[in-house]
């Protein structure tokens, strides 16, 4: 691809390899005469203690085209952390670029026009000369061509942020971007249910769990570390049941590091405002509870700032009088949000073999507490609901192949 007249640079990454060796290259791609050239030439004047910046040579008294500067990602401290930049480091990305001019993914006719600055990782106990270079030969390749592709694209940045697990994090952060979902919801008071819940349940990336309000009363929102502490990568739901002081109760759920923090549909819509407009501000679902509500929809529609998840609640006092469910006409709820994704959550009711009639109705979320909490068998009670809503597996072939 050429490089494109009024671009004022291009940025690449890519991660090659692994253990100590593994390479991590960030790098611009420029004009001489734009940001990219005035920070080249910074970079070569203005040096700093342990991230000394230095041209990249193919060897000795031959640098590539365009000409490409090395920024250390990491401290050098030491003569050996030096060899390992100054030798194969700086001739891996040296060779890399002159590669990518020889087969095209820099345009041989603009290596005088272009400039190229390379931030590059080598960690400190790396031993390996030969995979150091091979793995930043490849990663620095492979982020020119992402440069000068554009790579990724928007939408698949937006198809690949709720999927994507990062290396070293080593574990996901879930979102809701995949309905339906069973939320189990762990209402009993004891965290010997809890452990026993937590552990039972088999893994699969369409369950969340719910800190139900007895439980969080019962130990405070403490209780979300511990339920961390079993498993840190739970979707966990925060029933606090909010009627006042609605923005500082989702912040207290945020810090606690719930993912989603629950307010009563009764309450004023003053705080319900306040109660969801916070919620987004830290980055969690905000859920309005209609228990008790004459008109969810109503509720929805009047509120500016509108909820992520509204949840349809038959309590549990009231099931020997109530109805089956209380799950009303969901359509008319999603439609109140006036054009924002909306999930609804159906609770009460619930059982394996009506899950079908809560999908078709339009359910995106089934909450279910003790069939699933109580049960002799939690794995099998689990998975019989995860059948009927056809996510019995968690997406655990998934290959990357992108790189």
């Amino acid at each position: 691809m050429r490089y494109e007249v009024g671009i004022v640079y291009l940025v690449g990454e890519a991660l090659v390899g692994e253990g100590n060796e593994v390479a991590h290259i960030d790098l611009l791609v420029g004009d001489k005469a734009g940001p990219v050239g005035m920070a080249f030439a910074n970079g070569m004047t203005n040096l700093s203690m342990g991230h000394t910046p230095l041209l990249a040579v193919i060897r000795p008294n031959l640098i590539p085209k365009p000409a490409t500067l090395i920024i250390p990602k990491v401290t050098i401290k030491s003569l050996d952390q030096a060899n390992k930049m100054f030798g194969p480091a700086q001739a891996a990305v040296a060779k890399a670029v002159a590669d990518a001019v020889e087969e095209g993914i820099i345009p041989r006719e603009q290596c005088e026009e272009l400039v190229i600055i390379a931030s590059v990782f080598i960690h400190p106990e790396a031993k390996d000369y030969t995979r150091i270079y091979k793995y930043n030969y490849g990663a620095t390749k492979l982020a020119l061509t992402r440069a000068m592709e554009k790579f990724p694209g928007v939408d698949k940045v937006l198809y690949e942020k709720d999927r994507g697990v990062h290396g070293v994090m080593g574990y996901k952060i879930m979102r809701l971007w995949d309905p339906p979902y069973l939320q189990v919801a762990i209402d009993t008071p004891d965290i010997a249910v809890v452990e026993r819940v937590l552990t039972q349940a088999p893994r699969n990336d369409h369950i969340i769990f719910e800190a139900g309000t007895p439980l969080i009363k019962r130990y405070g929102l403490e209780v979300i570390s511990k339920i961390r502490q079993i498993k840190r990568d739970a979707f966990i739901v925060a029933d606090l049941k909010t009627l006042d002081t609605g923005n500082l109760e989702a912040r207290m759920a945020a810090d606690a590091t719930a993912d989603a923090v629950v307010c009563s549909g009764l309450a004023p819509l003053e705080t319900i405002e306040k109660f969801c407009e916070e919620a987004r501000k830290v980055g969690i679902y905000s859920i309005i509870d209609m228990l008790n509500v004459g008109d969810p929809a109503k509720v929805v529609e009047s509120l500016r700032h509108k909820p992520d998840i509204v949840e349809l609640h038959r309590g549990i006092d009231t099931e020997a009088r109530k109805a089956e469910h209380a799950w009303g006409n969901i359509p008319a709820i999603k439609k109140a949000a006036g054009g924002k994704k909306l999930l609804v959550a159906v609770a009460g009711g619930v059982k394996a073999e009506n899950v079908e009639v809560a999908l078709k109705g339009g359910a995106d979320i089934l909450v279910v507490g003790r069939a699933i909490t109580n049960a002799k068998d939690i794995e099998g009670a689990t998975r019989a609901f995860l059948r009927a809503m056809h996510k019995d597996e968690i997406d655990q072939f998934r290959i990357m192949t992108d790189f």
